[in-house]
């Protein structure tokens, strides 16, 4: 039955409110699988692009080959909550004041106080003060969706709300519960406890999938999203089997230990996909589920498969921010790579046009929903911008950090405050230090190699002031000059 098929999804592309969701409603079921700290890359699909695979993933693969395979695609920050922020809300995470990572309540305190400015005392710039929840006034997808008629469920990682009594604890006020989630499964201190024995030949269960699939095994009455919220490929790593990094070892004799536990890592993820699609397959849900892969940021840069993109998570060059994107589902959406410029921002008034629902407030992205159909295309002057007004890494750790943020170089780098736009095919990156900005052509310069600001000085002022317009309109918090 195809999409546009009016017996079934009329009243969803015609997006009428008074629409009745009856016990057998048809619309589309949504599975979001979020990956954390996956490279760009990291998934042998888009490494084979550019002649150097890191590992095989053949769920992910597969996965690929059913659907769109977006190689433009990005995240909405270079850090996992400003990223979930954005995802979750639909909007840039600046509207919601959430531009770096949550933590502790006490850890907010002291950034709050005197030690927080002494922390920063020799730099020259001075970070906003750290946001730990997501504000309960920017409405979710979920809370919008479960309007909508579906049923929403977590399973996983939440990281966009105050640590409640250990790191990732799901906040009592915060919480997806408390966010439109009506099923919801923290599995975080099973993943944190999580090794296998020395002589282990495969892989642990995952109570993440166990749960995801444990979901999928229910009645439904009608359709779902499904928000499966990885853990993996995050650090720290925990792989003790002696076989499973024998054989990892014997393939990359050049790589050290915790390169081979990351491939492991990447290699494991990619089982536990595998174990979710075959859930889906054997509960009949593959036929009407649409399937969306993504990862929140760039990868480590000590580890991830990050080229041919310059820099990693934590700053604004292509390999903090663009990520890897499918999109699947084979009875109504085309299949191939797209090189269309995307955003995860995209995401929101994607799935809810497929609901047949507006959005309960307006949208930093838009629906990816004509050019899936193959019905329209992305505009060529579409504009997306990030902001990361900190200091990374913190602490001491910053002054061993290098200067120099590079392509592949394994090593972590300084960050310094900055924002970046992307207008069709350009891109600039400010830095509020010195004032100063970056300009690329990323048709041609895909590495961002090339900084065209003084050959084109005129371009790099509109899109700087044009920058600072879309940021101020979203109220951004900016680091204060000393």
């Amino acid at each position: 039955m195809n999409l546009l098929d009016k017996s079934v999804f009329g009243c969803m592309f015609s997006l009428a409110s008074t629409c009745a969701f009856a016990a057998n409603d048809q619309r589309p079921n949504v599975m979001l699988i979020y990956i954390d700290d996956l490279g760009y890359a990291d998934p042998s699909c888009y490494g084979d692009l550019y002649g150097h695979r890191l590992v095989e993933t053949p769920n992910i693969d597969r996965l690929a080959s059913t659907g769109m395979m977006f190689t433009s695609a990005y995240a909405s920050a270079p850090i996992s909550t400003a990223s979930r922020v954005g995802l979750l809300t639909g909007q840039y995470p600046a509207r919601s004041g959430i531009e770096f990572v949550t933590s502790y309540e006490k850890r907010a305190v002291a950034w709050h106080s005197n030690k927080w400015r002494k922390k920063f005392e020799d730099k020259k710039l001075l970070p906003p003060p750290l946001t730990l929840n997501l504000p309960l006034e920017s409405v979710t997808i979920a809370e919008d969706l479960k309007d909508a008629g579906y049923k929403t469920a977590i399973a996983g990682k939440w990281h966009v709300s105050a640590h409640n009594q250990e790191y990732n604890g799901w906040s009592e006020q915060y919480g997806p519960a408390q966010r439109g989630f009506q099923w919801t499964a923290n599995t975080y201190g099973s993943w944190a406890r999580k090794t296998e024995t020395p002589d282990s030949p495969a892989y642990p269960e995952d109570e993440l999938t166990e749960k995801s699939i444990e979901f999928l095994k229910q009645e439904h009455k009608k359709p779902f999203f499904l928000y499966v919220s990885h853990y993996y490929v995050h650090t720290p790593f925990r792989v003790q089997s002696e076989e499973i990094l024998s054989r990892f070892k014997a393939e990359y004799p050049d790589w050290d230990d915790q390169q081979i536990q990351y491939a492991i890592y990447v290699d494991r993820v990619d089982h536990y996909i595998g174990q979710l699609m075959a859930a889906l397959k054997e509960t009949g849900l593959d036929e009407n589920t649409i399937v969306i892969f993504s990862s929140d940021n760039g990868g480590h840069p000590q580890f991830a498969n990050n080229r041919p993109l310059r820099g990693s998570k934590w700053n604004l060059y292509e390999g903090g921010i663009r990520i890897p994107m499918i999109i699947s589902y084979p009875k109504a959406f085309k299949q191939g790579v797209s090189n269309d410029f995307v955003s995860q921002l995209d995401l929101y008034p994607t799935i809810m046009e497929v609901a047949g629902a507006k959005p309960s407030r307006p949208l930093d992205g838009s629906s990816l929903l004509g050019l899936l159909t193959g019905k329209g295309r992305v505009a060529k002057d579409k504009t997306m911008i990030w902001h990361f007004p900190y200091y990374h890494p913190e602490g001491d750790a910053y002054y061993t950090a290098i200067d120099e943020i590079g392509v592949d170089d394994k090593a972590i780098s300084k960050t310094k405050p900055q924002s970046a736009i992307r207008k069709g095919k350009y891109k600039l990156i400010y830095f509020y230090e010195d004032e100063s900005y970056e300009l690329y052509d990323l048709s041609k310069d895909l590495s961002e190699q090339n900084d065209l600001s003084r050959k084109r000085p005129a371009l790099a002022k509109s899109m700087k002031k044009e920058l600072m317009k879309i940021l101020n309109s979203a109220n951004a918090r900016f680091p204060e000059r000393k």
